[in-house]
């Protein structure tokens, strides 16, 4: 009897949370989804029935694997290239734009502005925000904003998620100072709030929720890379040239 009743209560407990992981983190995927295209001016496609039932099973089992918070500074290890389009979604002056002797803008009508624009979707307004808050050094946060599009697409494949964390784990690996991931954290939150019109307490609970579940991840492998590097010289140190054409 009691072996039978601890069955039950232990059948009963994972069914409840299987429950609660299916109901708040297909809710919570359903608001990235939607945000993310928002944020980036792409239509938001709708999940169906079948859609949701793998989103809540994936977004489970990314909750229930993630183990369970950063420190500062960092190393730069070159300076980014300036890119031809204008820093942070400001638009170079052109000829057109600098007026002539006798035009609108030498009359002393009012274009300040004309020459710029408003960031319009998420790595144009990360950047603006980022020189904004003073983080426009931070050369890192450029490898983490490179690789966040495929992080947020496949935050519901567990697997793929991981793939994505351990390359950027790499990528992060070439500074050797200690990052404060934190400081994405408060410059991706910014632009959404920027990006997103309905935003709101869900959206807050959503996206700190996909920050904290890459943090945990990132932590776990930050570090290991310089180890696993020299484990990999020793193995293909050991191999023959044949061998090493094999795994090539």
């Amino acid at each position: 009897v009691t072996a039978k009743a601890s069955w039950h209560a232990m059948l009963n407990y994972m069914g409840g949370a299987f429950i609660y992981l299916r109901a708040n983190y297909a809710e919570r995927l359903r608001v990235l989804a939607r945000s993310w295209a928002q944020a980036n001016h792409d239509e938001p496609v709708d999940a169906g029935e079948g859609d949701e039932e793998r989103l809540a099973d994936g977004a489970a089992e990314v909750a229930v694997r993630m183990p369970g918070d950063e420190a500062m500074a960092e190393n730069q290890p070159k300076k980014p290239a300036r890119k031809r389009g204008g820093w942070y979604g400001l638009k170079p002056r052109s000829n057109g734009d600098r007026g002539t002797p006798g035009s609108d803008a030498d009359s002393g009508k009012d274009n300040k502005g004309a020459n710029t624009s408003v960031p319009r979707n998420f790595e144009d307004m990360f950047r603006f925000n980022s020189a904004v808050m003073g983080f426009g050094s931070r050369v890192w946060m450029k490898e983490v904003l490179s690789a966040f599009e495929a992080i947020v697409t496949n935050i519901s494949n567990p697997h793929r998620f991981q793939e994505e964390v351990d390359v950027l784990a790499l990528r992060l690996a070439k500074y050797t100072a200690k990052i404060n991931l934190p400081e994405y954290k408060a410059v991706m939150l910014a632009s959404l709030r920027s990006l997103v019109k309905d935003w709101g307490a869900l959206h807050e609970v959503a996206w700190t929720w996909l920050w904290e579940t890459l943090q945990r991840a990132l932590d776990a492998v930050v570090g290991k890379p310089a180890s696993q590097e020299a484990a990999l010289h020793r193995f293909l140190g050991s191999l023959d040239e044949k061998e090493r054409a094999v795994i090539r």
